[in-house]
This record gives C-alpha cells, sequence and structure tokens, in this order.
C-alpha cells in the first residue's frame, strides 16, 4: 500500500532545515487528503509514528542508512501513483543515496518502462553514474528489463551507455552473469555482444559459466572464438564451470572443445579440482573424455592422489579403473564391441551376484595383506594401492580395501567381456588361494556378461 511507502521511506530523512521538516509534514498531510480522494486505505497510526519521528532533533535526521529520498522508494517499488504524485509535487530526480545510486537508476533495476518515462521528463540525468560506475544500462541488463534497454538503446540512442562499470563489466558481461537469456539474446541484436574482458580477465562465457548458467553458455558458444582463454587466476570457462560443480555447463563447453588437461596458476587440471571437490559426476564426464591422469599440481600431486588425500574414496576408485582402462586399452586394444562405458560405482542387476561373491571374499575370507598379493598379480600399481589404503577406518580396514580392489578388478574384467568367474578361479589357483578357488567356483551362468545387456562401471 501506499503508506506503507510512506512508512518505510522516513520522509524525515530528507530534511536538513527545521523549515524542510515542516514542509514534510505539510505533505504527509496533502498524502493523506490525496489517498482519501482515490479512496486508498491511509494508516493515521503509521502517520503518527512519521510524525513522532519528525520531533527528533536533525542530528538524528540525518543518519539514515541509504539517506534515500520518498521518490527513491516510490520508484524502487514500483508505485506509480506516489512517484506521479511526488513529481508534481517538485520531487528532486537528482539526488543520490549513499551508493550513488538515483531514481533513475531504480527504476532500470525494477524495470518499469513507465516509471522510466515519467523520469526522463522531469529531467533524470539518463547518463548519472553510481559509485561503481553503473548507469541505467547497466542495471537494465543486471536485472533482465529488456523494455528499458530498447528504450534507452532505440528510442534514446543512447548507445555511448554501453561501457565499462568500475570492475571493467559492460552489461552484456553483467547479463551473462545473472544468466538473462532474453537479455543476452536482445544485446546481440542491438549489437552489443562483446567478447572482452572484465578487469579479472573474464569474458562473458567466464561469468556465465562459473555462475551455471547452461542456457547463456549454450548461445554464447555461438558466438564465441576462442574457448580456451584464461583469466587473471589461469581459468578456463570449463575450468571455473568444474569448480562450481555445473555439469551441463561443463558438458556443452566439453563438446565445444574445451582443453580439459589446461593448468591453472595453481598448477590444477579440472580433474584435480573435481576430484578435491569430490564431484562424482563431474569426474565421470572428465574420465570418460580421456583427460590426462599423470599431471601433477604444485605439490606433485596426480589427482588420484589429490582424491586420496580428501578422502573421497568413491572418486579414488573411479580414477583408478579409468587408469586402468586406458592402459590396457592402449597395450592390448582388449576392449571392443558395444558398452555404455562408466566409472562410477556399480549398481546393475546384471553383476549383483557377483559382486556379492566378491564381498564374500574380501569380507570373510581374505586375510590381512592377502588382498595385496591379488592386487599385485592384477598389475594394480604401487600408488593405486597406497591410494586405496589411504582411507583407513581401523584394524579391520583391510576387508574393505580388499573389497574395493576387487570392484575396481571386475570393472575392467567386465569392459574386457571376460567371465569373471571363470577369471576369478584362475587367479586365485595361481596365487597360492587354492582353497579359496574351491570354495568361490560355481556356474558361470550366474552372472550374464553379455556386453549388450551390461552397463559397465
Amino acid at each position: 500500500m501506499l503508506i506503507k511507502f510512506a512508512d518505510d521511506t522516513k520522509l524525515g530523512g530528507i530534511a536538513n532545515t527545521l523549515e524542510d521538516r515542516n514542509k514534510i509534514q505539510n505533505d504527509l498531510h496533502k498524502l493523506e487528503n490525496w489517498a482519501e480522494t482515490n479512496k486508498i486505505k491511509f494508516n493515521r497510526d503509521k502517520c503518527k509514528v512519521l510524525t513522532r519521528f519528525l520531533t527528533y532533533p536533525f542530528t538524528k535526521l540525518s543518519l539514515f542508512q541509504l539517506k534515500r529520498t520518498a521518490l527513491h522508494f516510490a520508484v524502487a517499488g514500483n508505485h506509480i501513483s506516489a512517484v506521479d504524485f511526488l513529481l508534481n509535487h517538485k520531487a528532486r530526480v537528482d539526488i543520490a543515496d549513499k551508493h550513488g545510486l538515483t531514481v533513475i537508476h531504480l527504476a532500470a533495476w525494477s524495470g518499469n518502462l513507465d516509471i522510466m518515462l515519467m523520469l526522463v521528463k522531469a529531467g533524470a540525468d539518463q547518463k548519472a553514474k553510481n559509485q561503481e560506475g553503473k548507469n541505467v544500462l547497466h542495471f537494465a541488463a543486471q536485472s533482465n528489463s529488456v523494455k528499458i534497454v530498447d528504450y534507452l538503446i532505440q528510442d534514446l540512442q543512447l548507445k555511448d551507455l554501453n561501457k565499462p562499470e568500475e570492475k571493467g563489466k559492460k552489461p552484456f558481461l553483467l547479463a551473462a552473469e545473472k544468466g538473462h537469456i532474453e537479455m543476452i539474446n536482445n544485446l546481440i541484436f542491438l549489437n552489443l555482444f562483446t567478447l572482452e574482458k572484465d578487469k579479472e580477465g573474464n569474458t562473458a562465457l567466464h561469468l556465465a559459466s562459473k555462475n551455471g548458467h547452461s542456457e547463456v553458455v549454450e548461445i554464447l558458444l555461438n558466438h564465441w572464438e576462442e574457448i580456451n582463454e584464461l583469466n587473471q587466476n589461469g581459468e578456463t570457462p570449463f575450468f571455473l564451470a568444474v569448480e562450481g560443480g555445473h555439469e551441463k555447463c561443463a558438458e556443452l563447453l566439453l563438446e565445444a572443445g574445451s582443453d580439459i588437461n589446461i593448468l591453472s596458476k595453481r598448477q590444477q587440471t579440472p580433474l584435480h579440482l573435481a576430484a578435491d571437490l569430490g564431484n562424482v559426476e563431474l569426474v565421470e564426464i572428465l574420465l570418460k573424455a580421456d583427460c590426462d591422469l599423470k599431471i601433477v599440481d604444485k605439490q606433485r600431486k596426480t589427482a588420484l592422489a589429490a582424491a586420496s588425500r580428501s578422502n573421497h574414496a568413491l572418486i579414488v576408485d573411479m580414477i583408478i579403473k579409468a587408469e586402468r582402462y586406458y592402459t590396457f586399452q592402449q597395450v592390448r586394444n582388449r576392449f571392443s564391441g558395444y558398452f555404455v562405458l562408466s566409472f562410477k560405482q556399480d549398481h546393475s542387476v546384471q553383476t549383483k551376484q557377483m559382486r556379492s561373491s566378491l564381498w564374500n571374499l574380501a569380507y570373510n575370507q581374505l586375510k590381512p595383506q592377502e588382498w595385496k598379493k591379488l592386487a599385485l598379480f592384477w598389475k594394480f600399481t604401487d600408488q593405486q594401492i597406497k591410494a586405496i589404503e589411504e582411507q583407513w577406518t581401523g584394524k579391520k580396514s583391510y576387508k574393505e580395501h580388499g573389497h574395493r580392489m576387487l570392484l575396481i578388478w571386475l570393472h575392467g574384467i567386465l569392459l574386457a567381456h571376460q567371465n569373471p568367474i571363470k577369471h576369478l578361479y584362475e587367479n586365485l589357483m595361481c596365487t597360492g588361494f587354492q582353497q579359496l578357488a574351491g570354495e568361490n567356483h560355481c556356474s558361470e551362468n550366474s552372472v550374464d556378461t553379455d556386453s549388450k545387456k551390461c552397463v559397465v562401471s
């Protein structure tokens, strides 16, 4: 309601002298009469609060945090009738609040074209800037006020407003940062698209990727030239998408040809970052894209070591699966045929019985250190074994370590379209576990290894 606006404004905030205070009180009476004439409910109790407030000493009146006028609040609240009333009573349109905001900035932010027209007609400075160097075009772009932008550019021909603010962001970058699809398309149509960077070296693509605005990223990629540009921290748009955990943005940038192995100034690859954060989905995306698993960061740590250090057991196992998959693929070219590649934890029905057998082997049959004997036979590296052992939960941790190692082994066997029952039996025999081999030997039909039905994880 209008009176709420009057209450929130604390009109005494614009009073500098006793004469001004009396004028405000007179205006308040006029406002009450105007409200009654227009059949608008007027809360006199709140008016009394304002009246009592106006009896405070003038030193109190100058302490309002925002230092806004009644017109500021009317414009910000989209109260057209109140704006009209105040403008007809000669309210000033050039007063800036403590942040340098004038009423025309607030009109651009709120997106009310009618109020914008009223303020321009009243003589508001169309090129005014706030303390951050933002003008009306910046505010309109940032708040997705498409009609305001069209009015400023097409009707008022104010293209010279298309300048960077204090942080180096043009309106196009602000719209991308906020993810405003309609505004981005409109600015492109108005030829206000830009590849320029802000003062931190971020392009519009960096900002959209960082904030997870996948639809904006998709639009920008149709107009982009160099998607692997670095900001001042040595980060590409793809790196920022990974850092923010934005899977869709990462997938779009990957499809567009982003370099997944590029190093930031911290000597991290996107995989280092995703592994350190424990983001399973992004690690999966990167592993399936065949990222370089051997790159080390400033601490000489691979992504596997980073995941192990951060105690992300699932990520550790995924990376080991990928290392083994790509190693055997290169050496033997043993993986062929149709399969859905995944490095995530396996929950498929097809492998349930086999996984149950491996759990029993690890938790009830293998003794401490025996799982390592199998791991070395299956060509697990020392680094991989160390990474598995890093997750310590007590004296019986070896059971969990062995179970994880067996599931990683199963992943590779299934990718090679081999029978895990047969291989487990033969390998247990070869490594001196004849009794365990006999106990675990069962029908080959107990697990479905049909490559056309098996989702490998």
